[in-house]
């Protein structure tokens, strides 16, 4: 089974990353090998631009990819978004020079204009429904630097910060769509012979995922002092309990939000609960 993944750029970390969460471990660092073994027996990385991967799943020679959301739309391509994974948020947006005296997009259409991009498709689609009276040019490098070279006027590009379109003397008058990093598949991966395999994948790629910013926390509690932990006690579900061999304790399992921990802590201590243990998790499979 192979999983197409970025060969550089602003996903591959993140996305090296989030395989290691799962338990998929490259088992080369060779930057100039484009199909890696993992640590999952079977499994295979093949190092592709985040832009093709759309194209390359639709064609079936990888069952999954991560790509951007940007990227699927952008190729068209017919694959199924499985999973949106948390990671590579971006917006694609429309962004002018700094000295014009336009903010917004109604302002620009007494503007005849070119726009540079590799966002050709999306790109094109927007000028039409917004009826701009823009060119767009497509590019394949850094678009922040083509009005300054006199290759376009405005761009339509990827921001997360804003900080590069300032730098270039540019800003941005309007969000086309926003953007973030998905597991995809062929539209028949369901039929395929490693469909079982693909399942149990996806599976893990979600308890990963939920299990994000969680902790586990064992305590022990009196038995007169029960009811007054567990009303205090966030739950996945309700917590778990259990009487130990001293029939007077209970041990009292339970699930919280990593942000809420040290609330959750205080709270239980105050209500009685002791030996508090603390534990990463690192999947929550449902």
């Amino acid at each position: 089974m192979k999983i197409a993944i970025p060969n550089k750029g602003r996903l591959q970390q993140p996305t090296l990353q989030f395989l290691q969460s799962v338990g998929i471990k490259p088992l080369a660092s060779d930057d100039r090998a484009l199909i890696v073994p993992t640590s999952w027996e079977g499994v295979q990385l093949v190092m592709i631009r985040t832009e093709d991967i759309p194209n390359i799943v639709e064609t079936g020679a990888t069952e999954l990819g991560i790509t951007g959301h940007d990227y699927v739309i952008e190729s068209s391509a017919d694959v199924e978004e499985l999973i949106k994974l948390d990671f590579g948020r971006s917006k694609i947006v429309l962004a002018v020079p700094q000295t014009w005296s336009e903010n917004s997009v109604e302002e620009l259409k007494v503007r005849e204009f070119r726009v540079a991009t590799k966002y050709y498709n999306i790109a094109k689609e927007y000028v039409r429904k917004k009826e701009l009276n823009a060119k767009v040019v497509k590019i394949s490098g850094a678009a922040e630097v083509m009005p300054s070279l006199g290759a376009a006027d405005a761009i339509i590009d990827v921001m997360s910060t804003g900080t590069t379109l300032k730098l270039h003397g540019l800003k941005a008058i309007d969000i086309i769509m926003d953007s973030y990093a998905v597991v995809i598949g062929n539209r028949n991966w369901i039929k395929n012979d490693e469909a079982d395999r693909i399942n149990l994948l996806l599976t893990m790629m979600k308890g990963a995922i939920a299990a994000k910013g969680k902790k586990m926390i064992f305590m022990n509690v009196p038995d007169n002092r029960l009811d007054g932990v567990i009303n205090s006690l966030p739950a996945m579900l309700a917590p778990a309990i259990t009487r130990l061999s001293r029939s007077d304790i209970w041990e009292v399992i339970t699930v919280a939000d990593e942000d809420i921990l040290p609330e959750v802590i205080a709270k239980v201590k105050a209500a009685g609960a002791r030996d508090i243990v603390v534990i990463d998790i690192e999947k929550v499979v449902k």
